[in-house]
């Protein structure tokens, strides 16, 4: 009677983090320190997953091959403009000095590799537009407010077209932090 009560317990806690079966962790981030965070559009992230499984192979396999603390700063081509990494190293930054942004051809999985950051995450539909879609750079502006969390290393988070984020803020004093920023093309 034990073991069924704690086998119930199990799945009611697995269906509340992960509803309708959306993956929490791909299989190929299967015995890493890689996980995904909890603010992240699990739906979306399925579906995008299903259309794009070869893409995301390619990155989840990219994040678990590579030694991300030591690799330089720079952009790492994995599928040619399909999927590429940037590794970037820079001081975090006041609120006041970031800004929320989308995409609309791209998903990025941002990864804190060392030190940590504050993150934001909106729903672009709560936020205005403050800057138009620039095609050249992917890349739309808003004011607004959102949910803010803090990034450790290891743990992902996930933005999709309807997303808007805002990363690299200070979480004490503008201290270092080095990012791995995945691109994956989106497919509406």
């Amino acid at each position: 009677m034990k073991k069924l009560l704690f086998s119930c317990i199990i799945l009611v806690a697995l269906h509340a983090y992960n509803p309708a079966g959306a993956q929490a962790v791909p299989a190929s981030l299967t015995g890493t320190s890689f996980h995904a965070h909890k603010s992240i559009n699990k739906a979306e992230f399925n579906r995008q997953y299903e259309l794009n499984k070869n893409y995301w192979e390619e990155a989840f396999t990219f994040l678990k091959t590579h030694q991300l603390d030591t690799m330089a700063v720079g952009k790492y081509v994995i599928d040619g403009d399909n999927v590429y990494a940037m590794i970037t190293e820079n001081k975090t930054k006041d609120a006041d000095s970031t800004k929320w942004e989308s995409h609309r051809n791209y998903i990025d999985l941002q990864c804190v590799i060392k030190g940590e950051e504050k993150i934001g995450r909106a729903d672009i539909s709560n936020l205005t537009v403050t800057m138009p879609y620039d095609a050249s750079k992917d890349l739309i502006n808003y004011s607004g407010d959102g949910k803010f969390y803090v990034a450790e290393p290891n743990t992902f988070f996930l933005f999709f077209p309807g997303d808007a984020h805002r990363p690299n803020i200070t979480t004490n004093g503008n201290m270092p932090d080095k990012k791995i920023v995945i691109k994956i093309r989106y497919t509406p």
